[in-house]
This record gives C-alpha cells, sequence and structure tokens, in this order.
C-alpha cells in the first residue's frame, strides 16, 4: 500500500528536487512558505558560484531527511554547471510561466500578466508539518535575540532594524525603524519596485534604426538598454549585431548600400556622469546608447574599467557592423532623429522583469541607474538624476509606502545623499509578496541567495542563515546595510532591514558578518 504521504512525494518531486538539488534542507521548508520569491531561486540568474561549498552541502541535513532527497536528485542526474539538474531546469521551462520572468532564459518574459508562482505546500506538508503552522515571531522574543547582536560594535555608531511578517504586513520588531540612513545599494530595491510599478514587468526597451525622409541619412536611436551587446553571444540580451543584420537588409530591400550614420541619445536630460565622478570602476556614464555597459573588458558585472564615451563607441561599433554587411557609412556624429524619420529596424531588451532581478543579483549600477531613468519616462519626468529621483517617490507614493525622510539622489545608491528608513525597505519588500501586487515579484526573486548567488555568493559560510536568507546588500565606505527575506523555523516568511553607518568606518568583513548574523538568528529563531 502507498501511504499519502509518498503519493504526495511522487506526485510533487519535480518541485522538490529543483529545490533539493542546493542540498540545503532549509531549501525545502523555504520553498512552501515564500512561495514566488523561492521556488524558483535555484534557476532565477547563473550563480557566480559552480557548486555548493562542504558546509553547504552538509549542514543541518537530518532536518528534512536530506539523505533520501539527495538520493533521488543524484539517480536522476545529470548537474549542469549552476548546480542544477539540466533536466529539471527543462522541465521547469516547459510549465505555465508564472511568476513575472521566466526564468529558464534571461530574455524570457511571462507571456502574460506575471502571476504567482506555485507552491509545493502539500508536498511539505505530506513529508511532516503544515507550512507556517507556528504563530509568529513576538516583539518580545525578537528584541531578547536581536538587541544584543545590534549592540555589537562592529555595526558602527548607527544602526536602524525592522522586520515584517509578510503574510500579515505587521512590522514585529523595530530599532529606529523611521530613521533615515544612507541605504547604499539597497537603494536598488526602490529602484525596482518603482520602475515595475511604472512601465510594468513585461515592458522591454527598444534600440532602434530610422532613416530620414528623401535621405540616406540613417540614426541610431538609444532606448536607455543597458544590457544591449555588442558581443557575438547576446546570451539573450538585445544584440547590436542582429540589428546591423536588420538594418542592412531593410536598406538593401530600398536598394540603399551606402549612409551617413548618426547617433540619437536624447532620451536622457541632464549630467550623464554619476556624482561619484568618472575615475571609478563602478558605473559607466548614464546615456541613452551604450553596448556592453561601456564596459572594456569581457566581463558583464562587476566593477570594470569602461570606455569615456558608450555612446560614441557603441555607434561605431555599429557602423563597422554595417560595413561586413555590405552598407557603407562614414563615421557617425551625434544627431536627433526627426518626428518624420521611417522606421528601419528595432531590437528590444529582455522584459523589465530580468532586468530587475539582473539588477538586484549582481548590484548592478547601470542597470539601475538605467531603470530609474526609464520610470522617469513612464512618469512623464525627465530621464535625470533628479527627474529619476522625483518618478521613484511619485511611483512608491502611489503604493502607499511610508516617505517620511527618504531622498532618492540616483538610481543605485552610489550617491551618498540617498536616504531610506528600515521600515521603508521592509514595506518594499511586503508590497513586493503582496498577492495584490504579482508585477513587483522580479524585486523579491531577484534577491541573491545567501551562500550561493550574486552578491551573497561568498558570505554565510558555516552560518545557518546559508540558503535561507535573500537579501540585498549595501557597501559604500563607513555605510553597511542588508535588506531582504528569510524564513524562520516555523516557516513564516519574514522581511527585514538592517541599516547601520559609522565614522570613522567600521572594518568592512566584521561588520558584514554582524549583519549576517543578523539575518541567520531570524532564520533559525522561532521567536515567539
Amino acid at each position: 500500500m502507498v501511504v499519502p504521504e509518498l503519493k504526495a512525494w511522487r506526485a510533487a518531486r519535480p518541485h522538490v528536487v529543483r529545490v533539493a538539488r542546493s542540498v540545503r534542507p532549509q531549501l525545502v521548508r523555504a520553498v512552501g512558505a515564500v512561495k514566488p520569491p523561492l521556488v524558483r531561486a535555484a534557476g532565477a540568474v547563473k550563480p557566480l558560484v559552480t557548486r555548493p561549498s562542504t558546509v553547504q552541502f552538509t549542514a543541518g541535513s537530518a532536518t528534512l531527511g536530506l539523505v533520501v532527497a539527495a538520493t533521488v536528485v543524484t539517480a536522476a542526474g545529470p548537474w549542469d554547471s549552476t548546480g542544477q539538474r539540466t533536466a529539471e531546469r527543462e522541465w521547469a521551462a516547459s510549465q505555465g510561466r508564472a511568476g513575472g520572468a521566466d526564468h529558464g532564459h534571461v530574455s524570457g518574459t511571462s507571456g502574460k500578466a506575471p502571476a504567482p508562482a506555485p507552491s509545493a505546500a502539500s508536498v511539505l506538508t505530506g513529508l511532516g508539518g503544515s507550512v507556517g503552522a507556528g504563530p509568529s515571531p513576538t516583539e518580545k522574543a525578537l528584541a531578547d535575540v536581536l538587541g544584543p547582536l545590534l549592540d555589537n560594535a562592529a555595526l558602527g555608531t548607527e544602526r536602524t532594524a525592522a522586520v515584517v511578517d509578510l503574510a500579515t504586513g505587521k512590522r514585529l520588531y523595530g530599532k529606529g525603524a523611521d530613521d533615515a540612513l544612507t541605504p547604499a545599494s539597497t537603494t536598488k530595491i526602490a529602484t525596482a519596485v518603482a520602475a515595475l510599478t511604472a512601465a510594468g514587468a513585461d515592458h522591454r526597451i527598444a534600440t532602434r534604426t530610422v532613416l530620414e525622409p528623401d535621405s540616406e541619412k540613417v540614426v541610431l536611436v538609444g532606448g536607455g538598454d543597458p544590457t544591449l551587446t555588442a558581443r557575438k553571444d547576446a546570451q539573450g540580451n538585445a544584440s547590436l549585431r542582429t540589428l546591423a543584420d536588420r538594418t542592412a537588409r531593410a536598406l538593401k530591400d530600398r536598394k540603399t548600400d551606402e549612409v551617413t550614420l548618426s547617433y540619437d541619445t536624447s532620451l536622457y536630460e541632464g549630467p550623464d556622469v554619476h556624482p561619484i565622478g568618472l575615475d571609478n570602476t563602478n558605473v559607466a556614464r548614464v546615456t541613452a546608447l551604450m553596448a556592453d555597459e561601456g564596459r572594456l573588458d569581457d566581463t558583464s558585472s562587476g566593477t570594470a574599467k569602461r570606455t569615456e564615451e558608450p555612446a560614441a563607441d557603441a555607434a561605431k561599433e555599429f557602423a563597422d557592423l554595417l560595413e561586413d554587411r555590405g552598407i557603407k557609412t562614414a563615421d557617425p556624429v551625434p544627431a536627433k532623429a526627426t518626428d518624420r524619420a521611417k522606421s528601419l529596424a528595432a531590437v528590444k531588451s529582455p522584459p523589465l522583469s530580468a532586468l530587475v532581478e539582473r539588477m538586484l543579483t549582481n548590484s548592478d549600477n547601470d542597470i539601475a541607474e538605467a531603470l530609474a531613468r526609464q520610470t522617469a519616462v513612464a512618469a512623464g519626468e525627465p530621464a535625470s538624476f533628479k527627474g529619476g529621483g522625483t518618478a521613484i517617490r511619485k511611483q512608491l507614493k502611489k503604493l502607499g509606502l511610508p516617505l517620511k525622510g527618504a531622498e532618492f539622489a540616483d538610481g543605485s545608491g552610489l550617491d551618498r545623499a540617498d536616504k531610506l528608513t528600515a521600515d521603508l525597505l521592509t514595506a518594499l519588500l511586503a508590497k513586493a509578496a503582496d498577492p495584490a501586487h504579482p508585477e513587483l515579484r522580479a524585486a523579491l526573486t531577484g534577491l541573491p541567495v545567501a551562500g550561493f548567488t550574486g552578491t551573497l555568493s561568498t558570505r554565510y559560510a558555516g552560518q545557518p542563515g546559508t540558503g535561507l536568507v535573500r537579501a540585498k546588500t549595501g557597501t559604500l565606505t563607513g555605510v553597511h546595510t542588508l535588506a531582504g527575506t528569510v524564513v524562520d523555523t516555523d516557516g513564516h516568511l519574514l522581511a527585514f532591514a538592517f541599516l547601520t553607518a559609522s565614522d570613522p568606518p567600521t572594518e568592512p568583513t566584521a561588520t558584514q558578518k554582524a549583519l549576517d548574523a543578523l539575518a541567520s538568528t531570524l532564520a533559525t529563531c522561532g521567536c515567539n
């Protein structure tokens, strides 16, 4: 006789296998509780580490009978370079597209209004209990465990905190939660929510070529796509090579094989240099036209030397591509396309949901500044640093979020003039988890997974939060922040935000470990 639990296991095995591949028993209960945020965690973004560490593999394996789960997964093989079975990823991609992005490929889209991802709660119930059945953490219990950790001298001279139950939206704990501090890159959570609200999760950014009437003047029109690439392998991004193919074909259909080429960056306004200046490796000039984020190497994330003229260089690359395709042209010059220009060709970025996820996972400053301007364009504000900040505030106000003390000087958090509260950060996460706002789900699915992906891939070694904490990091000299979600021992999905500042600056590694300990404590503390 087959017991109900075994039937449940067999019926939903694909869900469980996808979770078990991370070999973290905590992830099993995380899937059922988190639903949209964690069900697709494994496939959301290619991790920066290729395999789990020994600590990640073995820690806490007895909790949910990982030996059995690992045996099932291993028998199914093979594994790909991300630690996920190729067959399981293909299976997942073939299922109903839900959750705001197609995680099978960076360029995928939902094809419809995003909806929450399916839950494996019934599986978890069959394997030994319901998810989130225990009482929520209490303020006193949280204060007892978080208070001493927040007193750690490694956190510096200022620190604020907030913890919210995402099922109810209720704040469970706060320490200076409405005090505004410099948020560093946790600003990107606000940028993500604002952009998704203003433009929509399925919005794609177009890069176009147009032909001026009664002439042979072609204009390359930048739409603000920071992921436009000139590389042979576009990896799902909009390709300058594809645009050249289509443009050359359209010109040849018109019996034209020689043109003058110009490029249009007029979508953006104001200064294109971030206040931190050009002498840095964190962000390129913020322009409506660039290829590969203006990087001078073959990287696609992290710091890198940038070209001083990303728009001009992208246009020159495009001219060379046209030449290779039989279209003669001189060196391009800047010019604004007229309203009478006729469309020749276009390529489009991955959906905004995918851009948001990439921005959050890799803490990509170029995407962040582009999304701030996309927000401005959609909101009818000037596409500038100032207009982007105004538009972000406008969108967050529409959502009824607590904006007291908040300042938005940029989209990336590189500007120290940015100010956010722990209250606002947790409210942003709660709004993204709200079933009434599935269009915001990418603001959760893009959060790095502790010990596995993005900016958290090298953190949490040996800590119980590995695989359970999903959080956006923030780091400037003297500023360290962490905001995200975690599943506690009773299966409750909690949002948290910890902001710290210190003058003189604290030792970065010690501060980050202190922040990680706070989030890990939430994962292991029932606190009720």
